[in-house]
């Protein structure tokens, strides 16, 4: 859940028909100031800095079959259980097959979200909820901090309200209701097995994290002029309990692994399920919150889509056994820091601004 805001202020700058959000008229300042292509010692610096690598390995996150949990025997599934929770711990990243959601649905999702995103840029603010969408990085003050990609965020209950949609749109909240009834439920059943791996047999996610307080992320990263400078999401942690996403064949998430980045390789059937800072938090540090960005390409765009499970913001966070490795917090509180510094400092500080 990377911390990103709206450009309202743009919106009145000339624009024709073009669907792509206007980066580098909007961020010609940073383009103006960065490195020159040739410098290899300001490139190199700027890659340290940012702890990158430019190349790295690509691999395969652990794949989870969760028809285990239905249809195998009692071993079985207890086995299917510890794979998430050992995924949990030492990845934060996993991959989940045969998960219930059908193929059909996932195409049906991916064709309407792609008609969303190529309508003229000006009306992706008019035609939908106020807030919606959002592009780049209003905070950025070098390239290394902005973020080449668009999103709408739309929270549940707009899913099933017509005034959502207008009547060019209407056809994505069929398919879009049919994704979300499943993949909330599967949110809920993964959260609950996560909990009770950890000795909590609780109805903590049922009672906190309801329809009113999640929602979707439609996302769209179009191909970038100089990919090696630019992410199309920086780097960053999420600030919910999970995430789980639907990403097409191009590629390009990485996430950190035992302190290197490597690159997520895509898997056509398996959705992608990653813990975010407050599951960590909850667990005392049993699950972890990982570092990811995507990465740019130059002549593809790349569309995914993440369902984030999300507490009220009243709602506090404490950790589950002690001693605490964090002090006690609300959401409301946790949201409210992670947005003072990204505004101060260009990127999200997040947990260790909680520590005891």
């Amino acid at each position: 859940m990377v911390e990103s805001h709206n450009l309202m202020a743009n919106i009145d700058q000339p624009l024709g028909m073009d669907s792509d959000p206007p980066f580098q008229e909007t961020y010609k300042t940073l383009f103006a100031n960065s490195i020159d292509d040739n410098d290899e010692e300001s490139r190199a610096k700027i890659y340290r800095n940012n702890d990158r690598l430019v190349i790295v390995e690509e691999r395969e996150l652990p794949l989870i079959d969760l028809s285990l949990l239905g249809l195998g025997d009692e071993l079985e599934k207890e086995g299917c259980r510890k794979d998430i929770a050992r995924a949990a711990q030492e990845w934060g990243f996993f991959q989940v097959i045969n998960h219930g959601i059908s193929k059909d649905i996932l195409e049906k999702m991916r064709d309407e979200q792609v008609k969303m995103f190529k309508q003229p840029f000006h009306n992706k603010f008019l035609n939908f909820t106020a807030g919606s969408y959002r592009w780049g990085t209003p905070t950025a003050t070098s390239l290394r901090q902005l973020s080449w990609s668009e999103a709408f965020h739309i929270p549940m209950t707009d899913i099933s309200t017509s005034g959502a949609f207008n009547s060019d749109t209407l056809t994505l909240s069929s398919p879009m209701e049919q994704f979300v009834a499943k993949v909330a439920s599967l949110a809920q059943k993964l959260a609950e097995i996560l909990a009770e791996k950890l000795g909590r047999k609780s109805n903590f996610f049922q009672e906190n994290c309801l329809q009113s307080t999640c929602y979707l992320r439609l996302n769209r990263y179009p191909p970038c002029p100089i990919p090696v400078e630019i992410f199309g999401l920086m780097p960053h942690t999420d600030s919910d309990f999970l995430t789980i996403l639907h990403q097409d064949q191009v590629g390009g998430l990485q996430l950190v692994k035992d302190g290197k980045w490597i690159e997520v390789k895509p898997n056509s059937e398996a959705l992608i399920i990653n813990i975010g800072d407050l599951f960590q938090a909850w667990s005392n540090d049993s699950y972890k919150s990982v570092q990811h960005c995507v990465v740019t390409n130059p002549t593809k765009e790349r569309f995914s889509v993440a369902y984030f499970l999300c507490p009220s913001y009243e709602t506090v966070i404490e950790s589950c056994s002690k001693p605490s490795v964090y002090r006690k917090f609300s959401f409301r509180e946790y949201r409210q820091k992670v947005q003072e510094d990204a505004q101060k400092y260009g990127y999200k500080v997040g947990l260790p601004r909680f520590l005891v």
